[in-house]
């Protein structure tokens, strides 16, 4: 039972010494890597979990090993510090985890804040967030490195680390059948997210991913620019094509919505968007404007 517990832990320690040759912009960071673990005495359990239900909204969790989405991040810490998460870890706020709402726990995931350039490796150890369209909830510690503790927020892409992930899934007690891919595929069109509720319609899970094995390294480079994906705002999907486009054609005065189809799980999903934006800046400004026409469940989305 030592070793299984103690798992986890040696794995991380392995991948922030080797971050720790990289250089010394990157050996600070691996050093706080490493001390979080070391304040770390339960690294809890690997957790998937059934859909649930936050506020009117579902969520369904599911193992993807190739998740890569643009959006809104937070912070959390105060108030929740000592608490346990939802894999059975305790909350630390100093340390570099966060929370997710649907992906699986433990797994690794790189966060690049848009606005400045800097690149974080997290933990992903909790569930949420569950407000405003934010896509991940960081801790203190890693909203401070990622420089956005002040503001609150900040745009920023997750990326799961694939095969870190794996070893660390395999380390916490995950058994993947030899020979067999991770779950998620790097050829599929679409990945699962938190469901959206509009029109009464029922909930749909689903948004594009562009599927890009990113590189193990934990960065702070200087402030660069983002990447040259096209951002929309989705305000909304459907699996009834009526009632998306009589959505749409409510959206009219924020901008020219388009309908697309997201065959998921031989279900097709119709969704509502505002776009293409090249400019992070301008996306955000039209979620905004989404936002305070009353969809509270809008999100930047990659294409």
């Amino acid at each position: 039972m030592l070793g299984t517990r103690r798992g986890p832990l040696a794995l991380l320690h392995a991948l922030s010494l080797g971050l720790a040759l990289a250089g010394c912009a990157e050996s600070d960071l691996a050093g706080h890597l490493a001390a979080s673990l070391d304040g770390d005495s339960s690294p809890g359990q690997y957790k998937v979990g059934d859909p649930y239900q936050i506020n009117g909204i579902w969520y369904t969790p599911q193992e993807d090993f190739y998740y890569d989405e643009t959006g809104i991040a937070s912070w959390y810490g105060p108030g929740f510090h000592g608490n346990l998460t939802a894999n059975g870890e305790r909350f630390d706020e100093d340390a570099l985890t966060a929370a997710h709402p649907t992906l699986q726990m433990p797994t690794l995931v790189r966060v690049t804040n848009l606005d400045n350039g800097r690149s974080l490796v997290l933990r992903i150890n909790d569930r949420g967030p569950f407000a405003h369209s934010r896509i991940i909830d960081v801790s203190k510690r890693a909203a401070e490195l990622l420089g956005f503790r002040q503001a609150g927020t900040a745009q920023v892409r997750v990326q799961v680390l694939s095969e870190e992930s794996r070893q660390l899934a395999e380390a916490s007690g995950r058994h993947f059948a030899e020979g067999s891919p991770l779950p998620g595929s790097q050829s599929r069109q679409v990945a699962a997210v938190p469901p959206q509720r509009v029109l009464g319609d029922r909930p749909a899970a689903f948004v594009p991913a562009s599927v890009q094995q990113p590189a193990p390294a934990v960065r702070q480079p200087a402030p660069a620019a983002p990447p040259s994906s096209a951002l929309f705002v989705q305000a909304g999907a459907f699996t009834s094509y009526a009632n998306a486009q009589q959505f749409a054609s409510s959206l009219s005065r924020l901008g020219q919505a388009q309908v697309s189809q997201a065959p998921v799980g031989g279900v097709t999903f119709y969704r509502v968007r505002l776009g293409p934006y090249a400019d992070p800046s301008e996306a955000s400004r039209a979620l905004s404007e989404v936002l305070a026409a009353g969809h509270d469940d809008a999100r930047l989305v990659s294409n």
